[in-house]
C-alpha cells in the first residue's frame, strides 16, 4: 500500500491543502491543473512513459514506437461557430498524438449521454465525428455508451483515446528544447476560445468568429521530413500560448523568450479578449501548434510550414535561451521584459 497523501508538501500560488475538494480551476490547463498531476496522479501511476508528461506518450512496440493518447471533452455549448464537441472529440485526440510525431491511425470513442438529450443532437455529433475522422484517414474501431440521469450530464461528454505510429527517426517531446532552438506558431490564436465564449456570453462582431479545429498531422508530417530539425511539438490548448510554454521551459529546464509584436492574433479576437478581460495568450486553441525547432533550421521549418494551409501564417515568435531556467518572458513593444506567468486555475472554463 502506498504512503499516504502529504498534502502539507503540495505548493502552488493558492496552495491545493487549502481546497479539500475539487474545484473548476483544477482541469483548467495551469498552476492547479499542475499540481494536481505532480503530486497526486504522477505519484500514484508513475513510471518511465508517464515521467514525459507530453501530450501523448510514445512506447516500444514489435514494428517500431507506438504513441497512445487520451482525451475528454466537455465543452459547452455543444454547438459553436466552426465546429461542435464531435469535432473537438476526433481532432483533440489527434493533435496529441502529432505532437508526438507519431501518424493517428485509431480512434476510441466513449459517450456520456445524458437523460433528455434529443437523439437529433446526438446524430448531428455522431455525424461530426465520423466526418473528421474520415478527413484525417483515421478509423473509430471501439467505443462505450452510458447515460445519467437528467440534471447529471450537461447533455454529452465524450472521451477519445488515440493509436499512432511514430516514423523511424522522429523523436520530440517536451523536454528536447535547446538553448538557441527558435520557437515558431504556426497562425493566429485564440480563435477557438473566443468562437465557444461568443456564443456563451451572446457576443457579435461583425466578422464571426470561428473556432480553428483542425487535425494537424498533415502539417506535423511536412515539417518532420527532416525530422532532425525539429525538437518539440505542442497544441496550445487550454491555458493557450501562455501554459503550453511555460510547461515546456519546466520540462526542459530551460527559459523562453517571445516577442510581443510577432504573436498573431485576429482583430476580433484582440477586441474580444479586450472586452471580456482576457489575455489572446492565455486563449484556447484547437487547430494551432507551437514548434521548438534547431536554431538554423527555422527558416527552413517555417517554409515547409507556411506551403501547407494549416501553416499559411506561421511566424517565429521567439528563442530559447539558457537563463532563467523555467521562466517564459514577453518582450514588450517598447523592449521591456515581463515575465509570462501561467494561468493559475480556469480562465475560460469548459471550453474544451
Amino acid at each position: 500500500m502506498t504512503a499516504p497523501l502529504d498534502f502539507e508538501s503540495w505548493s502552488c500560488p493558492l496552495p491545493l491543502r487549502d481546497y479539500p475538494s475539487i474545484i473548476m480551476g483544477h482541469g483548467g490547463g495551469g498552476k492547479l491543473s499542475s499540481d494536481l498531476v505532480e503530486h497526486l496522479f504522477l505519484p500514484a501511476f508513475r513510471n518511465e512513459a508517464l515521467e514525459e508528461l507530453g501530450d501523448a506518450s510514445v512506447v516500444a512496440g514489435q514494428a517500431g514506437s507506438i504513441a497512445l493518447s487520451t482525451d475528454s471533452f466537455v465543452v459547452r455549448p455543444l454547438f459553436f461557430p466552426g465546429g461542435s464537441i464531435g469535432e473537438l472529440a476526433v481532432n483533440g485526440t489527434l493533435n496529441d498524438l502529432a505532437m508526438a510525431g507519431a501518424r493517428p491511425r485509431y480512434l476510441t470513442a466513449g459517450f456520456i449521454l445524458e437523460e433528455g438529450l434529443p437523439l437529433a443532437q446526438l446524430a448531428a455529433i455522431v455525424d461530426r465525428m465520423a466526418e473528421a475522422a474520415r478527413t484525417a484517414s483515421v478509423a473509430i474501431v471501439t467505443g462505450d455508451t452510458k447515460v445519467v440521469e437528467r440534471g447529471h450530464g450537461d447533455g454529452c461528454y465524450i472521451n477519445t483515446a488515440g493509436v499512432g505510429f511514430v516514423p523511424a527517426g522522429v523523436s520530440v517531446g517536451p523536454r528536447r528544447a535547446r538553448s538557441g532552438d527558435a520557437v515558431l506558431l504556426s497562425g493566429p490564436i485564440g480563435d477557438h476560445g473566443i468562437a465557444v465564449m461568443s456564443v456563451r456570453e451572446g457576443l457579435t462582431f461583425e466578422t464571426e468568429i470561428r473556432s480553428d479545429t483542425a487535425a494537424l498531422y498533415p502539417l506535423v508530417e511536412r515539417m518532420l521530413e527532416q525530422p532532425e530539425m525539429v525538437h518539440v511539438l505542442r497544441d496550445p490548448t487550454r491555458g493557450g500560448v501562455c501554459a503550453s510554454l511555460n510547461e515546456l521551459a519546466q520540462a526542459s529546464g530551460v527559459g523562453i523568450v517571445i516577442e510581443e509584436t510577432c504573436i498573431p492574433a485576429r482583430a476580433e479576437v484582440e477586441a474580444a479578449c479586450d472586452l471580456l478581460g482576457l489575455d489572446p495568450l492565455s486563449v484556447a486553441n484547437e487547430g494551432k501548434l507551437l514548434a521548438i525547432v534547431a536554431p538554423g533550421a527555422a527558416d527552413e521549418v517555417l517554409t515547409r510550414m507556411r506551403a501547407h494551409p494549416l501553416g499559411r501564417e506561421a511566424v517565429r515568435i521567439g528563442k530559447v535561451t539558457a537563463e532563467n531556467a523555467g521562466i517564459v518572458a514577453v518582450r514588450t513593444a517598447l523592449g521591456a521584459l515581463r515575465v509570462l506567468t501561467p494561468p493559475v486555475g480556469e480562465l475560460l472554463p469548459r471550453i474544451c
